[in-house]
């Protein structure tokens, strides 16, 4: 498929907390796009691995304030100047604000038992291991966040153009509403 060229979007960003659905929304967009897709959660992942740090065991507070800072300065630069990119990272939809052309997606899944769930099956984990898992990166990552941005509510639906409940909302379902709002 091929995106409306009178699209007023050229951006997609994809943000939600762990086990949301995001990479799962990029993965289908980038099959019906064709677009360019950049996960800053990958560029994370291999920060970490190369410092040796266990994301599940540790997160943002075992990164340097300057790093976090970097990763979202460039993301602000990355997102003012592409075009026709897919962009996944928790705070992609809060780092957008103010620029032209950009579709924010907020995803959430409003039944935890389905987060749980879904990080278990993927990752391999006991049910308990998940809960902490989750507990910890978010925890984590939005107390660094608050110290360095402020005491924002990162995934406030006033930073999003359009929000859907992945608990109630399956793959195809959420494509779908996605790519409705594109074709504005």
């Amino acid at each position: 498929m091929n995106v409306n060229n009178n699209s007023k979007y050229r951006i997609i960003t994809i943000s939600g907390k762990y086990a949301t659905g995001t990479s799962t929304l990029a993965k289908n967009l980038i099959k019906e796009t064709g677009w360019k897709y950049i996960n800053l959660g990958d560029i994370q992942r291999e920060y970490d691995r190369q410092h040796n740090i266990d994301e599940n065991k540790q997160g943002a507070l075992s990164r340097p304030d300057e790093h976090e800072k970097e990763m979202d300065a460039t993301t602000k630069k990355i997102l003012k100047k592409e075009n026709k990119l897919i962009y996944e990272s928790w705070l992609s939809g809060f780092n957008a604000q103010g620029i032209d052309g950009i579709l924010k997606v907020l995803l959430i899944c409003s039944d935890e038992a389905i987060r749980i769930d879904r990080v278990v099956n993927r990752d391999g984990l006991t049910i308990d291991q998940a809960k902490e898992y989750i507990k910890q990166r978010e925890e984590e990552n939005e107390k660094k966040w608050k110290k360095l941005y402020g005491d924002y509510n990162f995934w406030d639906s006033k930073y999003f153009d359009i929000i859907i409940d992945t608990y109630s909302s399956g793959p195809i379902e959420t494509l779908g509403k996605v790519l409705d709002k594109l074709n504005l």
